[in-house]
């Protein structure tokens, strides 16, 4: 009876273990107005997702990343809003809650990083094979 009881209870969980990790979660503060959402359906477009984070301020943006070859969802996107305030008010509204059956959350978003600039191909030798510049066995 006793296992059974642990066993439910670390199914379910507590609520303050619960409580403790949705505020650290939500403990860090926006400084800018642009909101990176995670756990989005694949079949969320940008008409609904414009739509859902419309009733918390005048959006500047709101965009669902998609893959090039496929054009699919990533299940992510950003919005943008005029103010910091605004956005403070779409992520108390919406972090983790349901749109479109999948549960979302809002964190504010980080900078983009700078990407390395690309390698240049490897030249190819004179009967037309590239070298493998490898260091070790390969067999």
């Amino acid at each position: 009876m006793a296992l059974a009881s642990g066993f439910r209870r670390l199914l379910i969980g507590s609520g303050t273990l619960h409580s403790q990790y949705a505020s650290i979660r939500f403990n860090s503060t926006l400084t800018s107005p642009k909101l990176f959402v995670s756990g989005l359906s694949r079949l969320t477009t940008d008409e609904k997702f414009k739509e859902a984070f419309s009733h918390y301020g005048q959006l500047v943006e709101a965009k669902i990343v998609t893959d090039r070859a496929t054009g699919r969802s990533k299940g992510f996107g950003f919005v943008t809003y005029m103010t910091i305030e605004e956005a403070e008010k779409a992520r108390e509204g919406m972090n983790a809650k349901y749109l479109d059956g999948w549960v979302i959350f809002v964190d504010p978003a980080k900078p983009r990083q700078p990407r390395p600039p690309p390698q240049s191909e490897p030249e190819s030798s004179e009967t037309g094979f590239r070298t493998n510049k490898t260091v070790g066995w390969c067999g």
